[in-house]
């Protein structure tokens, strides 16, 4: 599957389109359950930094992405190597990612999610802890009966003070 296509898929029926697939398929009755489902299993990833479990979430292929404050990771292996290995392993002796207030939208064989999230870490050079807060966005593509995980895009929490956040 091509990110093209998903894109293309996704503006078309969000503009306009009926919610059913674009091949006539009616839509999968328990879709959001089963994205809820690859979110948790994507805290799970990311508290253990296990690569392995991220990819039963992630489509493992060179399409996807991942935007986040330290940079802007271009497909599976990047995301991999990048995310989970380098930022999630050897950055943090700890982690605990903590989801909540989650929505998800599903159109067809698109769907994305918006959350927030709280996540507590140690430093692994110091064990010094840190504790970040933001929030979510991730595109899932359904391919077969499963819904993977094709982008993320990720942020602290909103400014609100005056002359900020432009």
């Amino acid at each position: 599957m091509r990110i093209h296509w998903l894109a293309t898929a996704t503006l078309t029926l969000a503009v306009g389109g009926t919610g059913a697939a674009a091949d006539g398929r009616a839509p999968q009755p328990h879709a959001e359950a089963l994205i809820r489902s690859q979110i948790a299993t994507y805290a799970r990833a990311v508290d253990a930094a296990d690569s392995r479990l991220a990819s039963t979430v992630w489509a493992t292929t060179p399409e996807v992405s991942f935007i986040h404050p330290l940079g802007h990771e271009h497909g599976w292996e990047a995301i991999k190597v990048n995310v989970f290995q380098r930022l999630m392993g050897e950055t943090f002796s700890e982690r605990k990612l903590t989801v909540k207030d989650v929505r998800v939208q599903v159109l067809g064989d698109a769907a994305w999610a918006e959350f927030y999230w709280d996540f507590a870490a140690k430093f692994r050079r110091d064990g010094s802890p840190i504790e970040t807060h933001g929030r979510e966005t991730q595109v899932y593509a359904r391919v077969g009966h499963e819904w993977r995980l094709v982008h993320v895009h990720y942020s602290g929490m909103p400014v609100t003070g005056e002359r900020q956040g432009f």
